[in-house]
């Protein structure tokens, strides 16, 4: 029987592995670009875009045929910890997210494509927010406070950043930011006297580019009076790329519940802060919690909203903040053009000229507790809200609730130093 030639068959096929490769690659990359305006069939970052509005142009689903769907599939982790994330869809690729671990799925049909899981440690597990896409990179953070990019492909790790030292209690939750060629991320971390920080690294090579401190640690230039610190980076930021404008929600200062022991405003906790993604340097900042007592992080999304205010076109920001107050912001300068409550509260002795409420002595934890509103937990907290550009509505997860505060100077001037106990709370979703 005559014998043939493979080789032309065996060129041929290793030329189609190749181009198939390429595709391949090419089909699990996203261009930063894309994020100035991402296809409405992805949803790219953990707000779906730049602005924080999570709203979306899509029309199939209406009132009127909502109760025609079904279940299509469902996917099980296999683990126990709770899911705080927003889902990132690139590519026909879902990713998943739970502290230690990514999942990579097929959205058609929920078929696992790869999984990572990050090495045990004894850092806090409180929550994992998302990833970022970068080309074929995923970025993730973890409990123990490291950054770390997988190939798209595969999940394999490209690169593993400590961010901060998880000894020294820091954490990380967040979902990390992408602007250009930045991948910017956040720590947290409030069981001590520790600062937040936001820092960029170059999402190509990994190699750090700035950070910022919320609250300078002591001895350098803004550091907090009496050596406490905070204002944790607790979620993703949004940006204005007009501007180029970064902006944050910080966390409270430390120690949480004694005032005492850094008197002031504390800046910059508690507080909406705008930043040059470039350099890190800070433009303006607002406190939504002037020297705060309360563990109310103003860490929640600031939403970026164009439009009229009072007849003048604006460019704004808006915050639902876990002390029951609304604030919207000329997101040029941070100057505040609005600040109402929207929910219980009951701490506030009045508003300054600069839109902030101002606490009122007696509402601070005492040694024979005082009823505060809101509780500990806040107005709202880490849920997004969402924007209708139609109704212009921003829609809260909110509650009215109330707890007691103490103030335990026994436990020193770290950390918590205090308690609080809940005793009534009532959910709502508030439209406003």
């Amino acid at each position: 029987m005559p014998t043939r030639d493979h080789r032309p068959s065996r060129h041929l096929l290793s030329v189609i592995i190749a181009v198939a490769l390429v595709a391949a690659a090419a089909a699990q990359s996203v261009d930063p670009a894309l994020l100035l305006k991402p296809p409405v069939d992805s949803w790219l970052t953990y707000h779906g875009d730049y602005t924080g509005q999570r709203h979306t142009k899509l029309s199939a689903i209406t009132p009127e045929n909502v109760h025609q769907l079904t279940l299509a599939w469902a996917f099980q982790t296999g683990q126990n910890q709770s899911l705080k994330m927003s889902p990132v869809l690139a590519n026909g690729v879902i990713y998943l997210t739970a502290p230690d671990n990514v999942w990579a799925i097929d959205a058609r049909s929920a078929r696992l494509l790869w999984r990572y899981t990050h090495p045990q440690n004894d850092a806090f597990h409180i929550g994992q927010r998302g990833v970022a896409v970068y080309k074929d990179l995923v970025y993730f953070t973890t409990p123990d406070a490291h950054l770390i990019a997988l190939d798209a492909r595969d999940g394999k790790v490209r690169h593993d950043i400590v961010i901060a030292d998880a000894k020294r209690g820091f954490w990380s939750t967040n979902a990390p930011l992408i602007i250009r060629n930045h991948v910017i991320v956040g720590v947290a971390g409030d069981f001590d006297n520790l600062p937040g920080i936001l820092k960029s690294y170059d999402a190509d090579t990994g190699k750090l580019q700035w950070t910022f401190y919320s609250t300078p640690p002591p001895g350098e230039a803004g550091s907090i009076s009496g050596g406490a610190t905070g204002g944790q980076m607790w979620m993703t930021g949004t940006y204005d790329p007009e501007l180029n404008l970064l902006y944050v929600g910080t966390g409270n200062p430390t120690p949480v519940l004694n005032g005492e022991a850094r008197p002031g405003d504390n800046p910059w906790t508690c507080a909406i802060v705008a930043l040059n993604p470039d350099t890190g340097k800070l433009v303006w900042g607002f406190q939504a919690s002037p020297h705060d007592t309360h563990d109310w992080d103003a860490a929640e999304v600031p939403v970026l909203v164009d439009g009229d205010f009072n007849g003048t076109p604006r460019k704004m920001v808006l915050q639902a903040s876990r002390n029951g107050y609304y604030f919207v912001l000329d997101r040029t300068d941070g100057k505040a053009l609005v600040t109402k409550p929207f929910a219980t509260v009951n701490w506030a002795k009045e508003i300054d000229r600069d839109g902030r409420p101002i606490p009122n002595p007696d509402k601070e934890p005492k040694r024979d507790g005082r009823l505060v509103a809101p509780n500990e937990a806040g107005a709202t907290n880490y849920r997004s809200p969402g924007f209708d550009p139609a109704t212009g509505l921003l829609v809260v997860s909110a509650v009215d609730a109330w707890g007691i505060y103490f103030f335990k100077p026994e436990h020193g001037a770290y950390g918590w130093a205090g308690a609080n106990s809940s005793v009534y709370s009532r959910a709502a979703l508030r439209a406003i």
